[in-house]
C-alpha cells in the first residue's frame, strides 16, 4: 500500500494474453479480451492515523553572538481515513521530550565596541557569592566577588583567578590604597592575598586588578555577641579624607557602585561623595541570620544545647538534633542574586509589613542554605559513607508559612539530588488553616479559603512542589493565567502575594506545577466576608474518544452515550458552604454518586441529558452555577429507510433512484438520462452533508448538472454522459463523527461487439477459418449498427482453427476425358491413400490403412453412352 494509513492505492498490471500450445503466453492488444479490463488500483488503508507531533523549524539563535538558545513550536494532529488533519488535544500524542522544543546554540564570541575582543583581553573568574563564618576555623579560602562575614582570628586566602594575564602583575588595593606585603598581610606574587589573623581594621572592600579587569571583595567582622563590629571611626574618616583629596566629586560618586553594580545604603557620607560603608548592602540581612544562630530556627534551641551540660541524652528528639548539629557548616554560603532578590522583595512591600516579612524571608533563607549544604555534603561523600535517613526537625513555632524545610528534608527531597529517580511533579497539600500573622497579613498554603476583611493589607499564598527534574510553578485565577503587577506580586520562592486586597481579586488561585514527566495542581480560594465561592469554567468540551471526562461546574459538556462524566464542583466560603445538587432546577431526590462535592455520572446516554446546577449555599448568602450535558449521536444509517424513500417520492420527478450505502450500491443508466442519489442518514446534532464525485466535491468537478435537494439529503445529477459516471458519495459530519456512503452509476453506451463463428471451415489439416462478426450492442442487446457509427470499429481478421493432422483418407483426381463422345466410352482417374498433415503437406501411405476407414473409390466408369446420331449429306448438285 502507498501509505500506511488515511488511505493509500495498491496497483498492480493487467494484461491481455493468450495461452499458447507450449504453455507460454502471448501478450495481446487489449481488443483481443472480449471480458471487461479488470481494475488495475484500489484503495487501502482506510484507517485513522494515530496522532502525532508536527515540529516547526528551529528558530534563528537567540543571540547574535556568544550562547543563545533555539526554539520551536510542536503541535499534536491527527490525518483521519478522509485525508483531512486536524490539530487534537496535546495529551493524544506521546510525550514530548524537553529537548524536542528548545536546544542551544554557539556562535562566535562576542567583542564590545571601543574594547579588544574578550578573546585576547585579561578576564578574572569571580564568584558572586555571600560568606557567613558561624563556628571558628583556623583558615578560610575565598575567591574575589563576593562578601565575607568572618570572626576575628581567622586566617583568610583571597585568590584572583584569572585567564590571559600573567599572575605576577596582580596588584591588590584596600578601601582604594594600594597593598604591598607586610608581617599581617602578604601578596603572594600567584595571584593570592594572605591576612594572617583577621583583625577590626581588616574589615573593608579588598580590589584585585588585571589589567583592565578588576573584581572586589568585601569583609567585614563578627562580634563575640553575633552583631557585626563597626570599623574604627579613625580609620573611617581617615579614609573618607583621603577619598576627598584624591577624588573628584563624580569619581567619587563612583566608589558608591560595587563591581556587580549593587549600590550600598544611602547615607549623608554617601550623598557628598564618601565611601561611607560601600560593602554594607546586606549588612540588615546577615544580621538578621546572625540573631538566629546563622541557620535555621529549628536548630537555635540544639546549639544552644552543644554548649550546655544539661543536655538530657536519652531524649530522642536531642539525639535527633545533635545528628543534625553534626552537619551544621562551619560557613553559610549563598548566592549575591538571592540577597537581591529579598531586598528587592522588601522594597515591594508596605512599610508596616516590612519587619515582619523580613523575619520569614531570612528564616526562609537559612533553611535553603542549611538544606544546599546538605546537598553538597552527599555530593562529596562515597556512596558507602552517605548519611541515611534524613533528621527530622521540629517544626518552628513562629513561622509555620515558611516551615515547609523540615518536611523536605524528612521526605528526602532535600538532600541528594544527583541520586533521586525522576519523578513527576506533586504539589504539597496542607491541612492547616489560613494563618495570620498580623492584624493586616494572611499566610496560607493551598487547598484553604481566605476571607478577606477591611484590614487585610496582604494575602500571601504558598506553593510547594517536590519532583525531580524540579518543578517549574505557574499561577492561574479562575483558569486564566494571572497578570502581575505592582499589587499583585510573584515572589522568589513562587509564592503569590496580593497586597492591599480588594473585591476584584475575589476567585479560584491554582497552582500549576510542572516538569517533563508531567503536571500538578491545586486551588485556593480567596472570598470577600465568608460569602460562597464556586470554581467555574466557562468553556465548551467536546468528547467523542474519552472513556471519561471531568470538568468543572459551569461550562457545557457534549460527549458520546456511555462515558463517564464529573462534574466539579468546588466550593469554598467561610463557614464552609454545603452543596446541592440540582437537575433541571429539581432537586436530585436519588442523588448519583458524589465525591467531595463533585457529581459523578456513570455510562451516560440520551435520557441523562439535562441542565445540571450546583448550590453552595452558607449564612453569609447562596451561589448557583449550572452546567449543560448535551449527549452527542454520530452519524448512522437509520434501521428504517422509509423516510429517505419518502423524501425522494416528494420530489416528483420520477427518475431513477439510489441509496448510498458504507459499502457502496450500483445504478445502470442510459446516456443522457438523470438519476435520484438519497444519503440515508441521522444523529445528534443533525449531521451537515458534503457530495463529492470521485474524490472531489460536486461543486469543483466541471460539466456535471446536478441539484442538491432536502437538506442536503438528496443529490440530483440530470443528463449523464460517460463523463458524469462513477463514484458518488456522501459525507455526513457532526461534532460526534462522521460517516462516509456510497452509490456508483454506470452509463450505458453503444459499442462494437466481435463474435466469432461457431463452425470452421474445415476439421483438420492447415485450411481452417472462423471469420468473426461485427455487432452493435446496448446493454448487450444487438441493435441497428447506425448507432455505433463513430465508435472505434475493431479490427476484423479470420482466425485459423482446428489446424492439426487429418485422419489418413482416399484421396482421388479428377476424371479423364471420356475416350468417345457417344457410343458408350470409358474415363478413369487415380485413386490413393493419403495423410494430409497440418503444415499443409500429404503424404502417401499404404492403401491397406484407408481400406480399414472407407471402401476404395471406383477408378473407372463408362461415359457418353448415347447412341452416335449424326448427320448424313450428299454432295452439292450442280
Amino acid at each position: 500500500c502507498s501509505r500506511t494509513c488515511a488511505g493509500g492505492i495498491q496497483k498492480r498490471e493487467v494484461l491481455c494474453k493468450q495461452r499458447m500450445a507450449d504453455g507460454s503466453f502471448l501478450e495481446l492488444p487489449e481488443t483481443f479480451c472480449s471480458a471487461p479490463k479488470l481494475a488495475s488500483q484500489q484503495a487501502c488503508k482506510k484507517d485513522d492515523c494515530p496522532s502525532e507531533w508536527l515540529l516547526s523549524d528551529w528558530t534563528e539563535c537567540s543571540t547574535s553572538c556568544g550562547e543563545g538558545t533555539q526554539t520551536r513550536s510542536a503541535v499534536c494532529r491527527k490525518v483521519l481515513k478522509t485525508g483531512v488533519s486536524s490539530i487534537v488535544n496535546s495529551s493524544l500524542c506521546p510525550p514530548l521530550p524537553f529537548s524536542s522544543s528548545i536546544r542551544p546554540c554557539m556562535l562566535a564570541a562576542c567583542a564590545r565596541p571601543g574594547r579588544p575582543s574578550t578573546k585576547h583581553s585579561p578576564h578574572i573568574a569571580a564568584a558572586r557569592k555571600v560568606y557567613i563564618q558561624t563556628r571558628r576555623q583556623r583558615k578560610l579560602h575565598f575567591v574575589v566577588g563576593g562578601f565575607a562575614y568572618l570572626l576575628p582570628k581567622t586566617a583568610v586566602v583571597l585568590r584572583c583567578p584569572t585567564r590571559r594575564f600573567r599572575k605576577p602583575l596582580i596588584t591588590w588595593e584596600k578601601d582604594g590604597q594600594h597593598l604591598i606585603s607586610s608581617a599581617h598581610v602578604t601578596v603572594a606574587p600567584f595571584g593570592y592575598l594572605k591576612i594572617h589573623r583577621l583583625k577590626p581594621s581588616d574589615a573593608g572592600i579588598y580590589t584585585c586588578s588585571a589589567g583592565p579587569a578588576r573584581e572586589q571583595f568585601v569583609i567585614k567582622l563578627i562580634g563575640g555577641n553575633r552583631k557585626l563590629v563597626a570599623r574604627p571611626l579613625s580609620l573611617r574618616i581617615d579614609e573618607e579624607a583621603l577619598a576627598v583629596r584624591k577624588a573628584s566629586p563624580k569619581e567619587a560618586l563612583q566608589t558608591h557602585k560595587h563591581q556587580n553594580g549593587i549600590f550600598s545604603n544611602g547615607s549623608k557620607a554617601e550623598k557628598r561623595g564618601l565611601p561611607a560603608d560601600a560593602g554594607g548592602r546586606y549588612d540588615d540581612l546577615v544580621s538578621r541570620l546572625l540573631e538566629q544562630g546563622g541557620w535555621p530556627g529549628e536548630l537555635l534551641a540544639s546549639w544552644e544545647l552543644q554548649d550546655s551540660t544539661e543536655r538530657n541524652a536519652s531524649s530522642e528528639e536531642d539525639q535527633n538534633a545533635e545528628q543534625a548539629l553534626l552537619r551544621l557548616p562551619f560557613t553559610m554560603v549563598t548566592e549575591q542574586q538571592r540577597l537581591d532578590d529579598i531586598l528587592r522583595n522588601l522594597s515591594q512591600q508596605p512599610q508596616e509589613l516590612r519587619d515582619v516579612y523580613s523575619k520569614h524571608l531570612v528564616a526562609q533563607l537559612a533553611q535553603e542554605i542549611y538544606r544546599s549544604h546538605l546537598e553538597h555534603q552527599d555530593a562529596l561523600l562515597k556512596p558507602s559513607e552517605r548519611r541515611g535517613p534524613p533528621v527530622a526537625i521540629p517544626p518552628h513555632k513562629h513561622v509555620s508559612g515558611f516551615s515547609s524545610f523540615s518536611r523536605i528534608l524528612s521526605t528526602g527531597e532535600g538532600g541528594g539530588g544527583s541520586r533521586r529517580p525522576h519523578r513527576k511533579p506533586v504539589i504539597v497539600r496542607k491541612i492547616s488553616a489560613a494563618q495570620q500573622l498580623s492584624a493586616s497579613e494572611v499566610v496560607t498554603h493551598l487547598g484553604q479559603t481566605v476571607a478577606l476583611a477591611s484590614g487585610t493589607l496582604s494575602v500571601l499564598l504558598h506553593c510547594e512542589a517536590i519532583g525531580n527534574p524540579r518543578p517549574t510553578i505557574s499561577w492561574a485565577k479562575n483558569g486564566e493565567e494571572v497578570q502581575f503587577s505592582d499589587r499583585i506580586l510573584l515572589q522568589p520562592d513562587d509564592s503569590l502575594q496580593i497586597l492591599a486586597p480588594v473585591e476584584a481579586d475575589v476567585g479560584f488561585y491554582t497552582c500549576n506545577a510542572s516538569n517533563a514527566l508531567g503536571y500538578d495542581s491545586v486551588s485556593i480560594a480567596i472570598t470577600l466576608a465568608g460569602k460562597p465561592l464556586v470554581k467555574t469554567s466557562r468553556e465548551v468540551v467536546i468528547n467523542t474518544e474519552e472513556p471519561a471526562i471531568t470538568v468543572d461546574v459551569g461550562s457545557t459538556v457534549r460527549t458520546v452515550q456511555g462515558v463517564n462524566v464529573t462534574i466539579n464542583c468546588q466550593a469554598a466560603g467561610v463557614p464552609e458552604a454545603e452543596v446541592t445538587w440540582f437537575r433541571n432546577k429539581s432537586k436530585l431526590g436519588s442523588p448519583p454518586p458524589l465525591h467531595e462535592g463533585s457529581l459523578v455520572l456513570t455510562a451516560v446516554s440520551s435520557l441523562d441529558q439535562g441542565l445540571y446546577s450546583c448550590r453552595a449555599a452558607n449564612l453569609h448568602g447562596e451561589l448557583t452555577e449550572s452546567t449543560e450535558l448535551l449527549i452527542l449521536e454520530p452519524p448512522h444509517v437509520p434501521t428504517q429507510l422509509d423516510d429517505i424513500w419518502a423524501l425522494l417520492s416528494a420530489t416528483g420527478l420520477n427518475l431513477p433512484s439510489v441509496l448510498t450505502s458504507p459499502l457502496g450500491t450500483q445504478l445502470v443508466l442510459d446516456p443522457g438520462n438523470s438519476a435520484l442519489l438519497g444519503c440515508p442518514v441521522k444523529g445528534d446534532p443533525t449531521p451537515n452533508i458534503t457530495w463529492f464525485h470521485g474524490d472531489q466535491p460536486v461543486a469543483n468537478v466541471t460539466g456535471l448538472m446536478y441539484h442538491i435537494l432536502a437538506a442536503g439529503q438528496i443529490l440530483q445529477v440530470a443528463d449523464l454522459s460517460g463523463g458524469s459516471h462513477g463514484d458518488f458519495s456522501c459525507l455526513a459530519q457532526n461534532e460526534a463523527g462522521m460517516l462516509v456512503q456510497k452509490a456508483f452509476l454506470v452509463i450505458q453506451d453503444y459499442w462494437w461487439s466481435v463474435d466469432r463463428p461457431v463452425t470452421c471451415s474445415a476439421s483438420c489439416g492447415n485450411r481452417g477459418v472462423q471469420q468473426p462478426r461485427l455487432r452493435c450492442l446496448l446493454n448487450n442487446t444487438e441493435v441497428d449498427p447506425a448507432h455505433c457509427v463513430g465508435k472505434v470499429r475493431p479490427a476484423v481478421q479470420p482466425i485459423p482453427c482446428n489446424r492439426r493432422d487429418c485422419p489418413s483418407r482416399w484421396m482421388v483426381t479428377s476424371w479423364s476425358a471420356c475416350t468417345r463422345s457417344c457410343g458408350g466410352g470409358v474415363q478413369t482417374r487415380r485413386v490413393t491413400c493419403q495423410k494430409l498433415k497440418a503444415s499443409g503437406i500429404s503424404t502417401p501411405v499404404p492403401s491397406d490403412v484407408c481400406t480399414q476407414l472407407a471402401k476404395r473409390p471406383v477408378d473407372t466408369q463408362a461415359c457418353n453412352q448415347q447412341l452416335c446420331v449424326e448427320w448424313a449429306f450428299s454432295s452439292w448438285s450442280q
